[in-house]
């Protein structure tokens, strides 16, 4: 294993690594003072300076914009708060909770919908932790409990170890779900001893990996994977829409194909979250519904992720990908319909009965 690198944390930092012109450090110091900051080796070597477009920058380097909040955004955009009964605990689906142990990341996307708690919220205490396991034990419609903060891979191996395995010993507890960014902004982090921290006897663990442009999966980010998927754990995608870096088909196409490649099988696109000061990087929802139809049919069913909006106020996710299917008339068993092929060619459903001479000679 290559020894550590420097995590830049600090905007002289930037500076220093070219990330940022000299002149942009009191903005910069702006943005540090309210959101956390904190790129990894891995990030800034993909990042090029010289090109004022480059998506990995757009993903990682603060701008001023971060600091222009928008009426309609919120500091809880998905309204986790609503369905926290205790701390760590969101509990919004009948049968799964998210279970936060940290507040901390690898490396801070600049639009994060929990931006305004990660990186300045403490990690859960040890009874913080004991309470939070104390809920999933007593609430037995739980089947699935989702690692997630922050990103639970910034965990030691033995942390780690010890929160599946308090979770594996609950009984009605069958799905372990890990969230992170770690094996494409820390590839080197997830060792032989993290990986089989994440194994559990008797449980399902997956691990879900938040990625955005193909350039993130590397050499040493598809090894990492590899690790984990070798390992028995399989593994999922997510994805945002962010203006800049995934709002092109081609673009996106490449992404979900290098996923796949990479056994990760794309499953969801998120629309932007309507975090404070992260308009720079929404689109609109007919954009992403554009897209969506661009990767059908041309793109392999395995890459196809489900388009979703979190509705603000802590509704839940809803798919709100393009529709092919209209009802064109009657109800209920005789209803007729029209469908739409990926060649935007529309077809009824059921098909026109044939005329007994066309049945006659197709025979």
């Amino acid at each position: 294993m290559r020894p550590a690198r420097k995590t830049l944390r600090r905007p002289d930092e930037l500076v220093a690594a070219g990330l940022i012109p000299g002149e942009r450090r009191g903005e910069i110091e702006a943005v540090a003072a309210r959101y956390a900051l904190a790129l990894t080796a891995d990030v800034a070597e993909l990042i090029d300076p010289a090109d004022p477009r480059d998506p990995m920058a757009r993903q990682f380097v603060p701008a001023a914009a971060e600091l222009d909040a928008r009426p309609e955004e919120m500091a809880d955009p998905i309204g986790d708060g609503a369905h926290s009964p205790l701390e760590g605990i969101v509990h919004r689906y009948p049968d799964r909770v998210l279970l936060k142990p940290v507040h901390v990341c690898a490396a801070y996307c600049r639009f994060c919908f929990r931006r305004e708690v990660v990186g300045r919220a403490r990690a859960l205490s040890r009874a913080q932790l004991d309470a939070a396991v104390a809920y999933i034990r007593s609430h037995r419609e739980i089947w699935e409990v989702i690692l997630t903060g922050g990103d639970p891979l910034v965990l030691s191996p033995r942390r780690l170890g010890q929160v599946v395995e308090t979770l594996a010993a609950i009984d009605h507890v069958k799905v372990i779900r890990v969230h992170t960014r770690v094996p494409v902004v820390a590839p080197t982090r997830v060792t032989v001893a993290l990986v089989r921290a994440l194994r559990a006897p008797g449980k399902a663990t997956y691990v879900v990996l938040h990625a955005n442009h193909a350039r993130e999966l590397t050499s040493a980010a598809r090894a990492a994977c590899a690790r984990l998927v070798d390992a028995g754990i399989p593994m999922l995608s997510q994805t945002v829409l962010l203006r800049g870096v995934n709002d092109e088909a081609a673009v996106l196409g490449e992404l979900m194909r290098a996923l796949v490649e990479c056994r990760v099988k794309p499953y969801y696109l998120h629309h932007g979250d309507l975090a404070p000061g992260t308009a720079q990087w929404r689109t609109g929802i007919d954009e992403g519904q554009t897209l969506m139809r661009a990767l059908h049919g041309r793109l392999s069913g395995l890459c196809q992720p489900t388009y979703v909006l979190d509705i603000p106020g802590g509704y839940g996710k809803s798919p709100i990908g393009p529709s092919y299917l209209a009802c064109i008339g009657g109800a209920n068993g005789t209803a007729r319909y029209e469908v739409e092929d990926f060649n935007g060619r529309r077809h009824a459903y059921p098909p026109a009965p044939l005329e007994t001479s066309d049945r006659a000679s197709s025979l």
